[in-house]
């Protein structure tokens, strides 16, 4: 893992794209390494959340999504970033997709799959007038992914188009903020460490496996373990896990391991003689091979 750096280097890349409706899209690209694009993304759903929208936007459609209160989960988890609301879920990959413990995804999607390009942008209508904001992000395939609508300064907060000479400017603060974070280079990170790289332990609640549904215990153990050492590590539940038949099942983000059949006194070994010590639980750390 290398050192994360609160300052992000300027690509000093600028691009424009010409619109059919004879305006253009101007295009800042900056670093999508997950050092850059976590702190970035922590920032637009977990502290700027009331401010921005997502969604899709293509020829003949447009979907944008909103949030009504912060996310119920936020991590990553083997390359996908997850955000779950109350109405809607994402997922966006900002590091290679493995394929859980196995490593089942193959190279090429692997590439296909990752954030290749990262831009902040700027829309102009045919009047060479600002009309939009936002954040764009393409895989290895160059297709576009997810687009962030950061704040337009006019619209109103009930979505509607302000009078005419009467922009809210000061709207446009968090993306001059950004600007200066990620395309210039002129102002730090705002975070000590990534957040995104917070280590975590996550215990397995899916009901596709009859083992993983007596999780609570383990979950309560493993709490009240890391709270007994002092360790600065979230406990939290998590999806299918894919290790399906041997629950309890366990993940480790700190070394991307997985242990199986973890009773709540398995689960107090994992956490001080794993995570504390750095002992390993061969007979319940799937696969036995090393992932670390």
């Amino acid at each position: 893992m290398t050192d994360f750096s609160r300052w992000v280097t300027p690509l000093q890349r600028r691009s424009e794209e010409p619109t059919e409706a004879g305006g253009r899209v101007e295009y800042e690209d900056f670093p999508c390494t997950v050092d850059v694009t976590g702190p970035l993304l922590h920032t637009l759903f977990q502290e700027r959340w009331q401010e921005v929208e997502l969604g899709h936007v293509v020829q003949g459609s447009v979907l944008e999504l909103s949030f009504t209160e912060p996310p119920k989960i936020f991590v990553l988890y083997d390359g996908y970033l997850t955000v779950v609301t109350e109405a809607w879920h994402l997922h966006l990959c900002v590091e290679p997709h493995v394929g859980g413990p196995h490593d089942r995804t193959p190279e090429p999607l692997r590439h296909q799959r990752l954030i290749k390009r990262a831009a902040l942008y700027r829309r102009f209508n045919a009047n060479n007038r600002p009309v939009s904001w936002g954040i764009q992000f393409w895989n290895g395939s160059d297709e576009r992914m997810m687009t962030l609508f950061l704040p337009n300064p006019y619209i109103g907060e009930g979505e509607e188009l302000l009078p005419e000479g009467k922009p809210q400017l000061e709207k446009l603060g968090l993306y001059e903020t950004l600007r200066q974070i990620y395309v210039l280079g002129e102002q730090p990170i705002p975070y000590s460490e990534n957040p995104l790289k917070r280590p975590y332990l996550a215990v397995c609640r899916s009901g596709r496996c009859n083992p993983s549904r007596n999780w609570q215990p383990t979950f309560d153990a493993l709490q009240e373990a890391v709270d007994a050492v002092g360790l600065d590590i979230a406990v939290q539940t998590a999806g299918c896990l894919e290790v399906c038949k041997l629950g309890p099942v366990v993940f480790y983000s700190g070394d991307r391991t997985w242990h199986t059949r973890v009773t709540p006194e398995v689960a107090k070994q994992v956490v001080q003689q794993h995570v504390a010590q750095g002992q390993s639980l061969p007979d319940h750390r799937y696969p036995r091979t090393n992932h670390a």
